[in-house]
């Protein structure tokens, strides 16, 4: 494989997946990343808020009745404190600050950018596919808990079908074209829209498996979803 820029949209359900930081997975992450870069590709890393944000949303709204930008904001705040903790724990291999705008301007020899949430109505979604805008990459791998996009929600329907490959159009027509704060979708569907107005392939997979995502990158038989 070529060397390139590879965006991976890391769900905050892997980093913290309720109570404690999962450093197992962490540990994990952090070599497969490394040996990743050692192979001269660069990438970069968008963090989710995960639990830490369901749960200051959940409080704050016990005590108040508060305005979707602030829910937002306080969303934010929590990819920046995971973000954080990815760069820390890259240390000397990744760009010195996490950033959040994607259109930021950057100057740096290193092969590794993380990146949090960034303004409120954009998900962490969103903003990985404007950090592929950003460097001409043309696919966005989304690292969640899940193995696949299904039909229809599994957790709700016993018969939800799996789902290996389907287009922009099969997607949006599931997940619908509008979004909401705090909504709950494979792949949101402003972030979908954009990746299909400009040709970015997205790719789901459960991140715990990373055999499995080694599987994808080198063209292998892999068990996840593929939309483009």
């Amino acid at each position: 494989m070529r060397p390139k820029t590879f965006i991976f949209s890391l769900g905050g359900s892997l980093v913290i997946p309720s109570e404690r930081i999962d450093v197992l997975f962490l540990k994990k992450f952090r070599n497969f990343i490394l040996s990743f870069l050692k192979k001269g590709h660069k990438a970069v890393i968008v963090v989710g808020g995960g639990s830490i944000n369901k749960k200051y949303n959940t409080a704050v709204q016990k005590i108040t009745k508060v305005a979707n930008d602030d829910l937002d904001w306080l969303g934010i705040a929590a990819t920046k404190l995971n973000a954080e903790l990815l760069r820390v724990i890259f240390s000397q291999y990744v760009y010195e600050i996490v950033l959040d705008n994607p259109h930021t301007n950057i100057k740096t020899n290193k092969k590794l950018i993380i990146a949090s949430g960034w303004k409120p109505g954009c998900s962490s979604d969103l903003d990985a596919v404007l950090w592929a805008k950003r460097f001409k990459a043309h696919e966005v791998i989304n690292l969640t808990d899940i193995d696949y996009v299904y039909d229809k929600d599994p957790d709700v329907y016993k018969s939800a079908k799996p789902i290996k490959n389907i287009s922009w159009d099969e997607f949006i027509s599931i997940v619908g074209k509008k979004w909401s704060p705090r909504g709950s979708w494979p792949f949101d569907p402003i972030a979908s829209q954009l990746a299909q107005k400009l040709n970015i392939k997205v790719v789901i997979v459960n991140g715990k498996n990373l055999d499995n995502l080694k599987n994808y990158l080198r063209g292998k038989p892999f068990k996840g979803t593929i939309i483009g």
